[in-house]
């Protein structure tokens, strides 16, 4: 069969066949008496098993090799193959990511859109001190190294909220931390969904970072999610997020507030923000109450029996009183001499 036929069936131009013939791809069988290649059935399944691995991605020297190599093991060359699929797929996501990123910014120009993609590489950069800068540059009025003379800002392009947020899950350095959640208490609508999100990942380090990221934004939204949160299994989400909503005067965060007291996690927190809530006489009465039920239990230990006591101090009203009153004749000697302790304080009020 000679190349055009050849071409015709196996849809291979002729220039591309001579191109494998010029890499020891194929060799045709045979030669006309005119000159003329000759190709015969085997050549041409040659050609089509070419093609085959040519589709999956590889290159015509890992063709060769595939074909010519008896030692070549095809399940080496298809873990290989998955390998670099998931690696282009995961660049070609990371690049989709950032194009929808600077297309969401609406940047006005290519002042504008290039000062989006440097703030976006600047929050994925390996130096915790520019990220930093990149974070609090997105919530303020410019960025080191935009350029003054055009007259753009990081407040008429600000960094969208997907970004923020992601660069804040993800964040392990304290000070980034606190720069990217001042910058998504400023970034508008978007972040409290998001965040929201992010309290349901599977990695502990995530779920906290999302509720702490949401405790600083304000509005109502941000409340409900956080009010949500008092609910979740994880105890470092509850006691955040019942942290945040007890300083907004949110009541239904007391019994999380308690359970933070009696694990001595953030307890003097907890406290402080039970004896804020304590500010009318039926909910003051509400929480001794709750604070005695948790004494009671035989499965409280003396430590958290301890904390518990003293969060009575800040917890106005008779129903404390009466509670410190009975704890100063309690068989733990040190419950007993806090409570007393704490009683006379009480005494001039």
């Amino acid at each position: 069969m000679l190349i055009g036929e050849v071409a015709r069936r196996s849809g291979v131009s002729a220039r591309m066949l001579r191109h494998y013939e010029s890499l020891g791809l194929v060799h045709p069988s045979g030669r006309t008496g005119s000159g003329y290649r000759e190709y015969s059935e085997e050549d041409i399944r040659r050609i089509f098993h070419i093609e085959s691995l040519r589709a999956l991605g590889l290159s015509l020297r890992e063709v060769k090799r595939a074909l010519d190599d008896a030692d070549f093991t095809p399940s080496t060359l298809v873990d290989d193959l998955i390998r670099r699929t998931r690696e282009r797929i995961a660049a070609e996501t990371e690049l989709l990511t950032r194009l929808r990123r600077i297309h969401a910014a609406d940047p006005a120009g290519w002042e504008d859109a290039l000062q989006v993609v440097t703030l976006l590489q600047a929050l994925g950069s390996k130096s915790a001190d520019v990220r930093q800068r990149a974070a609090l540059a997105s919530a303020s009025s410019a960025f080191p190294g935009s350029s003054a003379s055009s007259g753009s800002s990081a407040d008429e392009v600000p960094v969208p909220v997907e970004a923020l947020v992601e660069a804040a899950l993800g964040e392990s350095d304290p000070n980034v931390a606190g720069a990217l959640r001042w910058a998504l208490a400023r970034s508008g609508d978007g972040a409290p969904a998001l965040l929201a999100e992010g309290i349901g990942s599977p990695v502990a380090a995530v779920r906290e970072r999302a509720v702490r990221s949401l405790a600083v934004l304000p509005g109502g939204e941000a409340a409900g999610h956080l009010r949500d949160a008092l609910a979740h299994p994880d105890p470092v989400v509850r006691g955040h997020a019942a942290l945040a909503i007890g300083a907004r005067g949110d009541t239904d965060a007391v019994p999380a507030l308690v359970d933070l007291l009696e694990e001595g996690r953030n307890d003097t927190d907890a406290a402080d923000t039970l004896s804020v809530l304590a500010s009318d006489t039926a909910t003051a009465d509400r929480i001794a109450h709750r604070l005695v039920e948790r004494l009671a239990r035989s499965t409280t230990r003396a430590p958290a029996r301890g904390r518990l006591t003293q969060a009575l101090a800040g917890i106005p009203g008779t129903r404390a009183s009466q509670a410190l009153a009975e704890l100063s004749h309690d068989t733990d000697r040190a419950v007993a001499l806090t409570a007393t302790y704490l009683l006379q304080l009480r005494e001039p009020r």
